[in-house]
C-alpha cells in the first residue's frame, strides 16, 4: 500500500501544476478532463483528489493566498501604515491580474453567499489578512474613513476581471490601482 499512497501523492502534485498552467492560460472554466490528460491520468482521479471544481480552484490558489496572507502579517506592524497597505493592495493587484480566473474566482465566492465568508475560499482568507492593514490605515487618518477591506479588494476583484484580457494585464492593474488609491487614499507623502 504505500507504493499506492505514493503514486496518489505524485499524482496530487501532478495534478495541481497542471490544473496551475490551464488555469493561468485558459482561466477557471479550464476543462477538468484536459487537466487529466496533460498530467497522465484519468478523470476519476482528477475528481478523487478534488470533488468540485471549486475544491481544485481552492487547491490551485491555495498556496499564493497563503503567501499574500502572510505578506499582510508582516506588513501589519510596518512603520508606515499607508506604505504597507499599498504594498499588499499591489501584490494582491498583480496576482488576480496575471492568473486568469483568480478574480473570477473571488467574484463567485462572494456571490455565492455574500453573507457568510466561507472559511476555505480566497475572499475570506485576503479579507481576514488584510483587515488589520486597512483598519489600521483608517485609524491613521491614511485611508478615507468608511473603506474597508472587503471595498478593496472588490475593488481589486473589478480591475483584475477589467484588464484580464489586456495585452499587459499587470501593467494595465497598476494603473488602475493608482488612480484608485487616489480616491481612497489622497494623501501625498
Amino acid at each position: 500500500m504505500p507504493a499506492q499512497r505514493a503514486d496518489a501523492r505524485r499524482n496530487y502534485a501532478r495534478l495541481l501544476a497542471v490544473a496551475e498552467e490551464e488555469i493561468a492560460a485558459h482561466g477557471a472554466d479550464a476543462s477538468l478532463e484536459q487537466i487529466a490528460r496533460i498530467a497522465g491520468v484519468g478523470s476519476g482521479t482528477v475528481r478523487r483528489h478534488f470533488p468540485s471544481r471549486h475544491a481544485l480552484l481552492e487547491a490551485v490558489f491555495r498556496e499564493r493566498i497563503e503567501t499574500l496572507s502572510a505578506q499582510a502579517c508582516d506588513l501589519t506592524d510596518a512603520a508606515d501604515a499607508r506604505a504597507a497597505l499599498l504594498e499588499w493592495l499591489s501584490a494582491v493587484t498583480a496576482y488576480a491580474a496575471t492568473i486568469r480566473g483568480l478574480a473570477l474566482a473571488l467574484t463567485r465566492d462572494r456571490a455565492t453567499d455574500p453573507g457568510v465568508a466561507h472559511e476555505h475560499c480566497a475572499s475570506a482568507q485576503l479579507t481576514e489578512a488584510g483587515d488589520p492593514l486597512v483598519r489600521r490605515a483608517v485609524r491613521e487618518g491614511a485611508v478615507a474613513p468608511g473603506v474597508t477591506v472587503t471595498d478593496l479588494l472588490t475593488l481589486i476583484t473589478g480591475i483584475a476581471l477589467a484588464t484580464e484580457h489586456h495585452p499587459d494585464p499587470a501593467t494595465e492593474a497598476n494603473r488602475l490601482l493608482a488612480l484608485t488609491v487616489a480616491g481612497v487614499s489622497p494623501h501625498q507623502g
